[in-house]
């Protein structure tokens, strides 16, 4: 009889590899398996970094194009910190129009396509640009595009009016649009009153501080004090100011000519109003608008971004021009956090400053950063 050592050896084996698992199973323990180390195998080392957008202009207010990480000074709460990098890259640029409301006297679809095709022209033509419209519902009518024809035309003819304001909407599909990819220098231009419909102040509140949570710089062309001018002599039982408009202009337009010129004939004369129920909700829109100024002058200040008041609604127009030179004189700073964010025992806020030690360069960049524990 021949003996084959070789397959003596694998049975054996085989036998004592089973003997050892059902040791192992039994006593209810993983016996952990060594992993050689071996000298190229690559080191993992989580940092973070926090991404400010930093405006640099001269004395004259002509933008400077050679800024370095040496030209900056950063306080985090206070704690000065080094630039890991400055860079200056193309803009992506969201514009919001606000087509919508309820008891909008001054804003209208005319003037927020103007205004929002204003802010597309005066931007650098390699700056992206994407649209979206807000009434009854929040909606994208324009993908990232560097293509300035295409972002008029949907401005154009894709935008459209409607009776309600849903803003929070608005804001949360804007934030998750401009953070769903890795897009750097993101710009949210809002062409808006800021009022909502569905008057939900806490999600209002938590969509607007949600953007605190991004490195996305918001500017806002407002209707606010437009809007608040108009209505203020409206809110008292005797007026010399016609009463308000029974529907929008977009509305009036569309019915029959008789009908039509008697809902748009200008009212004379003083107005006795003795609705008070519209008088208190003449009120409530007044105060609406005043808590929405304060609180869309609040989300550009701690974005670093510019908010327009217009007094005028050529004001409007003509102030694009001075947003857009806002957005493309941005550099992309960063820089890593001396404190951890989101570590225990840390502040969720982090108030963010720069400023220059280099003569003749005046940089504006402060930042309030809410440290998200979320998943966004």
């Amino acid at each position: 009889m021949l003996f084959n050592r070789s397959k003596f050896f694998v049975l054996t084996s085989a036998i004592l590899l089973s003997i050892s698992s059902i040791a192992v199973a039994q006593s209810g323990r993983v016996q952990p398996t060594p992993t050689p180390e071996r000298d190229d195998d690559p080191v993992r080392v989580l940092t973070q970094e926090v991404k400010v957008n930093v405006i640099a202009f001269d004395e004259e207010g002509r933008f400077v194009t050679d800024v370095k990480e040496a030209d900056l000074v950063i306080t985090e709460n206070d704690i000065l910190h080094q630039a890991s990098s400055v860079r200056r890259i193309p803009a992506n640029v969201l514009i919001v129009m606000d087509t919508g409301g309820e008891m909008r006297q001054i804003k209208s679809l005319d003037q927020t396509r103007k205004v929002a095709k204003g802010i597309a022209a005066a931007l650098r033509p390699e700056d992206s640009i994407a649209v979206m419209q807000y009434s009854d519902k929040a909606e994208i009518i324009a993908e990232w595009t560097d293509d300035r024809e295409q972002i008029m035309a949907a401005v154009g003819k894709r935008s459209k009016f409607g009776r309600r304001s849903a803003f929070t909407e608005a804001i949360n599909l804007a934030t998750d649009f401009l953070s769903k990819n890795t897009l750097e220098n993101k710009h949210l231009v809002l062409i808006t009153d800021g009022t909502d419909s569905a008057q939900n102040r806490t999600a209002k509140a938590d969509a607007l501080r949600s953007l605190l949570s991004t490195d996305i710089n918001v500017h806002v062309i407002s209707y606010t004090r437009l809007e608040s001018t108009d209505i203020t002599p409206r809110t008292k039982m005797i007026s010399n100011t016609p009463p308000p408009k029974a529907m929008p202009d977009e509305v009036a337009a569309q019915l029959p000519n008789g009908v039509r010129d008697n809902a748009t004939r200008p009212k004379i004369g003083p107005t006795i109003n003795l609705d008070r129920t519209l008088l208190r909700r003449l009120k409530a829109r007044k105060a609406d608008l005043e808590a929405s100024e304060d609180a869309l002058a609040e989300l550009a200040e701690n974005t670093n971004g510019e908010i327009v008041l217009a007094d005028t609604l050529d004001e409007m127009v003509d102030k694009t021009a001075l947003v857009a030179k806002m957005i493309d004189s941005s550099y992309v700073l960063t820089y890593t956090p001396k404190v951890p964010l989101g570590e225990q025992g840390q502040p969720n806020t982090r108030n963010i400053e720069v400023t220059s030690k280099r003569p003749n360069l005046i940089v504006q960049a402060k930042r309030k950063l809410i440290v998200d524990t979320g998943n966004r």
